[in-house]
């Protein structure tokens, strides 16, 4: 019987999880013919999270958990559940229910019958956020298909299926600074995409402040793009070509004019300009200098403090 692990990364969702186990629950019954595993990752949540799922444990076999040792973000948690994972196919959703389980079958048709390797999901609309965010949300798309190789799906989610071979590939990506959106155009792969109407949490608060999302668009940008590098290269150069046109300039002011003091307000204005942008050169620097430094100390990519899943007995479904 083929395989179907589905990895749920949990973040504090005590409110939204009774909901996102009872939908799964159906969408499970009606494929019949497919074997489930359902992979919760708790991602160090501070509520009542890992409990729920360890009476969902204790009542369904298919319920595995993972718990990490405190909170190392979504992108580990994703790649525990890829690692753990044992199916023949691996899809994966979040809890709160803006991922509907109800796709699922017509994905798993989708690669069984129309030879793909992976099902992707994108949202068409983006009711419910704020004009702002979704302005920026935009924004970073199209930033990122004009400055990278890899191409980024506008409104793509994490939820997909993919085959076996697909999430082996990402595997070998043992990379600690992740983008998983990134990272799945990258491999490359025939992969469909099914649009769906933007879909609000069921219960709960999000987790992805402004901020955040800001912070984990630079890492997408570092990760996949080395644009910024060339930017401050040409800056660099724009601004050396300038320095030598005020020289010459001031040269044959002096020359002609005398030298009168004066001018010193414009003078601190262009130190200052031209002290920020140097600044602003060195932090983008130090973010690909810092990338680095962390990948060179070769930490893993989570810590696992509890779960329920028996390494030696655990078959994972080949090719």
């Amino acid at each position: 019987m083929e395989k179907i692990t589905v990895i749920v990364p949990c973040y504090n969702e005590e409110d939204a999880i009774d909901y996102f186990y009872e939908e799964i629950n159906r969408v499970m019954t009606e494929m019949e013919n497919i074997d489930f595993e359902l992979l919760f990752i708790n991602d160090g949540s501070k509520d009542c999270t890992l409990d729920k799922i360890k009476e969902y444990a204790k009542k369904n076999q298919h319920v595995k958990y993972i718990s990490f040792s405190r909170n190392f973000g979504k992108e580990s948690a994703i790649y525990a559940g890829l690692e753990k994972s044992t199916g023949n196919y691996v899809c994966m959703m979040d809890a709160d229910l803006q991922d509907p389980p109800m796709l699922l079958p017509k994905m798993l048709k989708i690669i069984k019958e129309e030879g793909y390797d992976s099902v992707a999901t994108r949202r068409v609309t983006r009711k419910g956020e704020s004009p702002i965010r979704s302005l920026f949300a935009r924004l970073f798309y199209r930033i990122m298909n004009r400055i990278s190789d890899t191409e980024l799906m506008d409104g793509a989610r994490d939820y997909r299926l993919m085959t076996r071979q697909f999430v082996n590939t990402l595997l070998d990506m043992r990379e600690y600074n992740r983008f998983s959106k990134g990272l799945f155009g990258w491999i490359g792969f025939d992969t469909k995409w099914i649009e769906f109407e933007n879909m609000e949490r069921v219960a709960g608060e999000t987790k992805w402040s402004f901020w955040k999302l800001l912070l984990y668009s630079i890492e997408g940008i570092v990760a996949f793009s080395t644009i910024p590098l060339t930017i401050v290269s040409i800056l660099g150069m724009f601004m050396l070509v300038i320095a030598f046109i005020f020289i010459i300039f001031i040269v044959v002011k002096t020359l002609v004019y005398g030298d009168p003091v004066s001018g010193w307000p414009s003078l601190v204005c262009i130190i200052t300009l031209i002290g920020g942008i140097q600044i602003f050169c060195v932090g983008i620097l130090g973010q690909y200098l810092s990338k680095a430094y962390l990948e060179t100390k070769k930490r893993p990519i989570y810590i696992v403090k509890d779960t329920n899943i028996d390494e030696k007995n655990q078959n994972v479904c080949k090719i």
